[in-house]
């Protein structure tokens, strides 16, 4: 079996495969996982008769409360916020989620400062260059399926080169998205996010990366794997052609102009000329005979 058909083949299976991780990884919400310990909390409080702000905020604020949060929502797949915290709704999965918001109306100086401003379009930045790379693997399966149809080295070169730029992009996006981890973790960017939460609900927290996050690094790491593939399956396809060529040329006879004139040249004089005559025994014509 011919190399290319057999990288072409496992190129193609991976292609496919990452596009279907990175589509997972997108939509789902399990990118961070919160895991907050309410008793803990509300322990301490009892505990502490000074302690009514963190009792009120306990009951009335969605970050006390276990959590899942993805690129578009956060979703609560134990105890659900009361509706005055954040507004949920039923995800497809049966599970209380919350939108994400990418355009909120900050009123006051409070809520929006140079950090905050910063986190948010690092947010948009990352949800642009992911649905670009959805753009770029859209335009690197047309490519594809014409070079797989026409066994053209050139388009497979190009599915290969528009593949490693959706990696690429995907990857840019993994970036954006950890910056905004850090904007959460270390800046003050909303009562919403680490920077600004109270010591209680520090240390009764455990922040760590889920399922999604990681099935996006995977995707990025097949893609990749699938652009070299096709790098190789176009170069196999230029080796065989180059080689089916060579046979062929063995099979065609050359052909050559003729130098020498069609009938043999006259003698010079006073040589005479002599043509070869058929030899005939006797008279040939009728009556004549001598």
């Amino acid at each position: 079996m011919p190399c290319s058909a057999v990288t072409l083949s496992i190129a193609t299976i991976s292609a496919i495969i990452a596009t279907a991780l990175l589509v997972i990884a997108f939509s789902t919400d399990n990118w961070l996982h919160y895991e907050v310990k309410r008793n803990n909390i509300q322990a301490f409080a009892s505990k502490h008769s000074d302690a009514d702000d963190l009792f009120n905020s306990m009951n009335n604020k969605y970050y006390y409360y276990t959590r899942t949060r993805g690129l578009f929502r956060v979703c609560f797949p134990k105890e659900r916020p009361p509706p005055t915290a954040v507004p949920t709704y039923l995800s497809p999965i049966e599970t209380h989620c919350s939108n994400v918001d990418y355009f909120p109306n900050w009123d006051n100086e409070k809520t929006s400062n140079e950090d905050a401003n910063s986190r948010l379009h690092l947010a948009r930045s990352c949800v642009a260059l992911f649905m670009i790379s959805f753009l770029t693997i859209f335009c690197a399966f047309w490519t594809g399926l014409s070079g797989c149809w026409k066994r053209s080295g050139g388009a497979i070169t190009a599915t290969s080169i528009l593949l490693l730029a959706s990696c690429l992009l995907a990857a840019g996006a993994m970036g954006l998205w950890h910056t905004v981890e850090f904007f959460e973790k270390e800046k003050v960017v909303g009562e919403d996010y680490y920077q600004q939460w109270n010591t209680v609900l520090r240390d009764n927290t455990k922040i760590s990366y889920d399922w999604s996050y990681i099935i996006a690094w995977t995707a990025i790491g097949v893609c990749l794997v699938a652009a070299i593939l096709l790098s190789g399956a176009a170069i196999c396809l230029r080796n065989e052609r180059e080689k089916e060529e060579q046979l062929n040329l063995q099979y065609l006879m050359p052909v050559y102009s003729q130098k020498q004139p069609p009938y043999p040249p006259y003698a010079s004089y006073p040589q005479p000329q002599i043509y070869p005559t058929p030899y005939y025994h006797g008279s040939q014509y009728g009556p004549y005979n001598y």
